[in-house]
């Protein structure tokens, strides 16, 4: 095995063919590497785009845009996940000595997790466990009042005062908060492959976006609320016409990750024809300062 670091677009290439065989639970490194190539310069900082790779094929895939946590995807069925792991993690560790998480499909992340800290004295935790869900096909709620409509920069400071107040009730730990809302603005408002809506009920009740187009679909995401306003039907209402819209321009299917201690969410999602497909963990990996990294020993 190998690792190999490619740029956006190498990437998309090099890699799509392995990710696609499992979309849904790949869908975030897909969607990050489509924004990457297609949109130079989105993130402040070079990202890091990987493979590692058996024979001529492709076996694991990684994408960080610093200073966020490491995204990875599954790894093929026909190796042993640790070795491929660790073939990463050499590689991570050159390009990032200190790591702050790791995201990716549950074994797959916290075997990582502690591959990485046995090596470097570093600790990690749980910091949310998340469930991928995919429609094909969508099943309308009742439909409250009001309407749904697509976001604009009118709309620019709701639309920041919402993404904090979701980042703070949905990922406390998110880091760079200012920053990651500012760049989310700046990617979603006019693009053609990602936006925000609204549902209107005389005024904004609730707000969902989309973005990280894949070969086939497309990751719905995030869904925020009020806590006044909950328990209407706009967010379901939203979601459902938003994930139809999605389908009518073409795409097959669209994705979406929930918060696993919200059952609330869970089963809202189900209902409107939201099927589970995995799991995927957030570690958060604490260490004060960049930590040895001994070669594993591999057969």
């Amino acid at each position: 095995m190998r690792t190999r670091r490619y740029d956006p677009a190498a990437f998309v290439s090099r890699a799509t063919p392995f990710l696609v065989r499992q979309e849904a639970m790949n869908n975030l490194v897909l969607g990050l590497a489509h924004t990457l190539a297609a949109v130079p310069g989105a993130y402040d900082e070079p990202a890091y785009l990987a493979t590692v790779e058996q024979g001529a094929a492709p076996v694991l895939a990684a994408v960080r845009t610093p200073p966020h946590h490491l995204v990875l995807s599954t790894v093929d069925p026909t190796v042993v996940p640790g070795d491929a792991l660790a073939f990463l993690a050499d590689d991570v560790h050159g390009a990032f000595p200190l790591l702050p998480g790791a995201i990716g499909p549950r074994e797959v992340a916290e075997a990582f997790a502690a591959l990485w800290c046995r090596r470097t004295g570093a600790t990690f935790r749980l910091a949310v466990a998340e469930r991928i869900y995919e429609l094909t096909q969508v099943r309308h709620p009742p439909k409250p009042p009001g309407r749904m409509r697509r976001a604009t920069a009118a709309d620019r400071d709701l639309l920041a005062e919402w993404l904090r107040a979701f980042y703070a009730e949905a990922a406390p730990e998110q880091p760079d908060v200012e920053g990651t809302v500012a760049r989310t603005l700046r990617q979603r408002l006019g693009a053609a492959d990602a936006a925000f809506y609204l549902w209107e009920d005389g005024s904004p009740v609730s707000l969902a976006g989309y973005a990280g187009p894949t070969p086939t679909g497309i990751r719905v995401g995030p869904v925020y609320t009020p806590p006044h306003r909950r328990g209407l039907g706009y967010a379901s209402a939203l979601v459902a016409s938003l994930s139809q819209r999605l389908l009518d321009e073409g795409r097959a299917r669209c994705f979406l990750f929930t918060d696993l201690a919200n059952p609330t969410s869970n089963a809202i999602y189900q209902r409107i024809g939201y099927r589970p497909v995995g799991d995927v963990h957030h570690y958060v990996l604490e260490a004060t300062a960049p930590g040895p990294f001994p070669p594993p020993e591999r057969p």
